[in-house]
C-alpha cells in the first residue's frame, strides 16, 4: 500500500549565464516552456482493523479503484487496545472511515451512535442471497450498520478412526444420526468411555459447549432492562456438569496446550498415559486456522491428517466473524460504503477470497510493498449463498478435502449455515458470558454449590452493568 507522507514542491532557480571562451549567449525566444507532468492526487480511505486479514481485500480494492489509496491501520485487540484507540478518535480529525468489528463486540458498536446507516447496500445482500444471520448481526432497530464477508456457522469435527472403532462406521450421514441431538451425544459419550476404558474423551473442554447453547436460546441476556437466564443456559450448565462428573471431557482449557494436543494425538494424563479426543466443536475458520495446523505435532512424529470428518452436530450455532462498518463522522461516506460493498457484497471478490485467488504474487503485482506473508488461502466460508453454491464443487479435490478423508468441507458448512440464528446477539453478551466462566469452573471443581455459582455470576454482572435489573 502506498502512503503519501510528503508533498511536491517546485524549486525556481535563477542563475547567471556567463560566457565562456568567447561563445555568444543563445538568443531569447518566445517558445513555450515545457511544464512538468502533474501527478493526480489519490483519495485516501482510512481503514482500521485488528488483524491483517482485510488488508488483502484493500489491495484488491485498489486494483479496481486506482484513484484510491487505502491507508490500512492494524491495532491488536490485546487488553482492549483496538477499541480504546478507536473510541479516542471520535470527534477528532483522526476518526477512520471504515472499521472492522469482531463478533465479541460488533453488537455494542451497531447498537451505538458511532456507525452510519448503510442500508442502501442491502439490495446487494439480497441479490447475493446473504445468509440472514450475517447481516442481522449488523442491524439495530431495523437499521443496517455493518456487513460481513464471511459466514461462520459451527460444526462438529470427529475422528474417523475412532468412529469406526466405537460405532462401526465413520460415514458422516450415519454419525450425524448418532449425534443429532444432545441426548444422543451424551449417550455416545458413554459408549466411547466404556469401549475405550476411559482412554478416549468425547470432547476436550467443557468450554466447547458454550457457543452451542448460547446460540439456541429463545431469549437474549437482557430483556426490558432485566437480566434473563434462558432455559438453554441452565441446560448448558447441566450438560457440562454431566460431562465433568462422568469423565466424558478431558478437562482441558480452550486455546491451551492440552486442547491442541488432542488434535494430534499427543495428549497424556498426569501419569503420562496417552489419551484421545473424539470430537471438537469448531466453526468454519476453525478448520484451516485451528484444527489443520495443529493436527501434526511440533516434532512431526504424530499426525491425524486425513482422519477427520465434519457434520452439523447436535445443535446449529455460529462462532466468530468480522463485520465492516462506516464511522458516521467520515468525510468519505460514498467511498467508504463502496469499500464495504466490495469487501462483503461483491460476487467476484467473494469468489476470489474463498478460492485462493489472492496469493502473495497476485497482491504484489498490484502493490510491490505488500508483506511476503500477506495472502488469503482457499477455504474461508463466505456469506453469499449464490457464491457458495457456485464454488462448493471446486473443493472436492482440495487440501482441506484430503484432510477430511475426502469429504468436501464447504459442503458441510453449506448444510449447517441456513440453520444458524444470531438474532439474540446484544452488545452486552461478551461481558455477561465471560462473567460466568470462573463461577462455572469453581462449580465444576466442586468448590462452590450451583446456587453460589449463580450468585457470584450475578454479582459480577451487576458490577459491570450497575443499571441492569438483576434478581
Amino acid at each position: 500500500m502506498k502512503r503519501l507522507f510528503g508533498f511536491l514542491a517546485v524549486l525556481m532557480v535563477m542563475s547567471l549565464v556567463l560566457g565562456a571562451c568567447g561563445t555568444p549567449a543563445a538568443p531569447a525566444t518566445d517558445a513555450p516552456v515545457a511544464e512538468a507532468p502533474v501527478t493526480e492526487k489519490k483519495t485516501i480511505l482510512n481503514v482500521w482493523s485488528f488483524t491483517n486479514e482485510i488488508l488483502t481485500m484493500a489491495v484488491a480494492f485498489e486494483k479496481s479503484h486506482p484513484n484510491v489509496d487505502v491507508v490500512y491501520t492494524m491495532i491488536p485487540m490485546t487488553n482492549g487496545e483496538y477499541q480504546t484507540k478507536l473510541l479516542a478518535t471520535l470527534g477528532t480529525a483522526d476518526v477512520p472511515d471504515v472499521v472492522a468489528l469482531e463478533a465479541a463486540f460488533v453488537k455494542s458498536y451497531v447498537e451505538s451512535d458511532f456507525l452510519a446507516d448503510i442500508g442502501d447496500l442491502q439490495k446487494y445482500a439480497d441479490e447475493l442471497k446473504m445468509y440472514p444471520f450475517v447481516y442481522e448481526v449488523g442491524m439495530a432497530d431495523g437499521v443496517h450498520k455493518a456487513y460481513a464477508y464471511q459466514a461462520t456457522p459451527g460444526a462438529l469435527f470427529y475422528r474417523r478412526s475412532l468412529a469406526k472403532e466405537y460405532f462401526g462406521t465413520d460415514d458422516p450421514v450415519e454419525i450425524q444420526e448418532l449425534l443429532g441431538d444432545f441426548d444422543k451425544y451424551i449417550a455416545a459419550a458413554e459408549v466411547i468411555k466404556e469401549k475405550s476404558g476411559g482412554n478416549t474423551y468425547m470432547v476436550s473442554s467443557n468450554g466447547d459447549f458454550q457457543n452451542l447453547f448460547f446460540a439456541n436460546r429463545e431469549q437474549p441476556w437482557v430483556v426490558d432492562g432485566k437480566l434473563t437466564v434462558d432455559p438453554m443456559v441452565e441446560k448448558m450448565v447441566e450438560t457440562v456438569k454431566i460431562f465433568r462428573d462422568n469423565g466424558y471431557e478431558a478437562r482441558a482449557t480452550q486455546w491451551q496446550e492440552g486442547w491442541f494436543a488432542g488434535m494430534n494425538d499427543t495428549l497424556t494424563d498426569a501419569a503420562g498415559n496417552p489419551k484421545k479426543i473424539f470430537s471438537y466443536f469448531l466453526p468454519t475458520w476453525g478448520l484451516p486456522y485451528v484444527l489443520y495446523p495443529n493436527s501434526t505435532s511440533s516434532d512431526g512424529a504424530s499426525t491425524t491428517k486425513g482422519d477427520w470428518a465434519v457434520i452439523e452436530g447436535p445443535l446449529p450455532y455460529q462462532w466468530g466473524g468480522t463485520w465492516l462498518g462506516v464511522m458516521k463522522e467520515t468525510k468519505n461516506m460514498d467511498l467508504a460504503k463502496e469499500f464495504i460493498r466490495f469487501c462483503t457484497l461483491d460476487e467476484e471478490n467473494l469468489t476470489n477470497w474463498a478460492t485462493g485467488v489472492y496469493t502473495n504474487e497476485y497482491l504484489k503485482a498490484i502493490d510491490p510493498t505488500v508483506p511476503e506473508d500477506q495472502y488469503q488461502a482457499a477455504g474461508d466460508f463466505v456469506g453469499s449463498q449464490v457464491v457458495v453454491e457456485k464454488i462448493t464443487a471446486s473443493f472436492d479435490e482440495s487440501e482441506m478435502s484430503a484432510f477430511l478423508g475426502g469429504q468436501n468441507s464447504y459442503g458441510g458448512f453449506a448444510a449447517a449455515a441456513p440453520s444458524v440464528n444470531a438474532r439474540l446477539m446484544q452488545g452486552s453478551d461478551d461481558a455477561i458470558q465471560r462473567a460466568l466462566n470462573d463461577p462455572l469452573n469453581s462449580f465444576l471443581e466442586g468448590t462452590i454449590t450451583q446456587d453460589e455459582m449463580w450468585t457470584l455470576w450475578k454479582d459480577a454482572v451487576r458490577n459491570e452493568f450497575p443499571d441492569l435489573v438483576i434478581e
